[in-house]
């Protein structure tokens, strides 16, 4: 299965934190899984770094894809497509990070890996 990882559930796996649920880590973990980092994800990283709302042990541009590498994830690129759907999408939640993730997770036909309950509103399978 493939499956899209919200930020934070990329940012509590690499650091090992125990606010991930034991099902998303054994998701995760499970090797016959793909697991997916969107660039939205990046982009908001590189954002709440740059306004010191989160603190990474070296800058985005080198962190994410030694962790992509390290972790066996891929980068989810984002396509016009992706963009486009957020325009269908209802205002159940005004994060766009987190819209354009639901967008890509509807197009791309995976489940979320994700805390915000807020996001099963949408109709999409939404793991933790």
């Amino acid at each position: 299965m493939r499956l899209l990882l919200d930020t934070h559930v990329f940012l509590w796996w690499v650091n090992d934190a125990p606010e991930l649920s034991a099902k998303a880590r054994a998701t995760i973990r499970k090797g016959q899984n793909a697991c997916f980092l969107s660039v939205a994800s990046a982009w908001e990283m590189a954002i709440k770094v740059s306004t010191g709302k989160l603190a990474l042990s070296q800058p985005v541009e080198r962190f994410v894809p030694e962790q992509l590498a390290a972790n066996g994830f891929q980068l989810l690129g984002i396509d016009f497509r992706h963009v486009a759907r957020v325009e269908t999408l209802p205002f159940r939640h005004r994060d766009p990070f987190d819209r354009l993730l639901v967008a890509q997770a509807m197009s791309e036909k995976m489940p979320i890996v994700s805390a915000d309950t807020i996001l099963s509103e949408y109709g999409i399978k939404r793991i933790w």
